[in-house]
């Protein structure tokens, strides 16, 4: 993981924290080689390494399936979780402090799991989804319990408009007094997108306020499309 690791390293995370005051989401491209790609992709087909399939047309989530990962998490998984959170946590730490919300984040995501473990929420939800033709994912958010992080990831593991057509990542926005925003994003093959896992704040004439936002994927056309969601906190068990 020594190259995964120098990649996260050389990230500009300035600008990571830029993204997130300013839109509520940032791309990083090229987080992942290509082999690293694929070799996710194959271990959708290894069923020991998942604890739960989920069959999105089952529980009305879209048409799609999506698995999450069984302790002990592959390297890869746990070196993101580990190396990407320390740089997230100031960025959420400040949101709490400029929505003036009695709640500050560990630096390490050790002692975040720590907190999940103590509150009952003992299960991996890191996990991959695959869609074909005609898949969907309905707008949601990751929480999971009482302890969650506000900001989480997703790996783009397909080439959009050659392995796939469609199948955008979609984010709303729900403005005060107003309609939704849309934010439509297509992140290329290897790319990573942080964003937040269900609010966001805003500046305003009084300070700032706290906006809601969902998650979820448009229509595929044709194609397959796998993702990695990478979340920081666990679910209750």
């Amino acid at each position: 993981m020594e190259s995964l690791s120098s990649r996260i390293a050389e990230i500009d995370w300035q600008k990571v924290t830029s993204d997130m005051n300013d839109k509520g989401y940032s791309i990083i491209p090229c987080v992942l080689s290509e082999i690293q790609c694929h070799e996710l992709i194959d271990l959708y087909e290894r069923p020991d390494k998942y604890r739960k399939t989920v069959v999105m047309e089952r529980y009305r989530f879209g048409l799609g399936e999506y698995k999450y990962f069984d302790y002990p998490l592959p390297k890869i998984i746990q070196t993101i979780r580990e190396e990407v959170y320390p740089k997230l946590a100031p960025i959420a730490n400040l949101w709490m402090k400029v929505l003036k919300i009695d709640k500050q984040f560990p630096k390490s995501y050790h002692e975040l799991q720590t907190q999940c473990h103590d509150n009952n929420q003992l299960k991996p939800t890191p996990l991959i989804l695959k869609y074909g033709k005609g898949g969907f994912n309905t707008l949601h958010q990751d929480l999971y319990g009482d302890v969650f992080f506000p900001l989480q990831s997703v790996f783009f593991l397909n080439e959009p408009d050659v392995d796939f057509t469609g199948g955008e990542f979609v984010m709303t926005q729900q403005m005060p007094r107003a309609q939704s925003k849309a934010i439509v994003l297509k992140p290329k093959k290897g790319d990573m997108l942080i964003f937040t896992t269900n609010f966001r704040p805003i500046k305003g004439k009084k300070g700032y306020y706290r906006v809601n936002m969902k998650h979820g994927v448009s229509e595929l056309y044709n194609g397959e499309r796998h993702t990695m969601g990478v979340i920081f906190h666990d679910a209750l068990s």
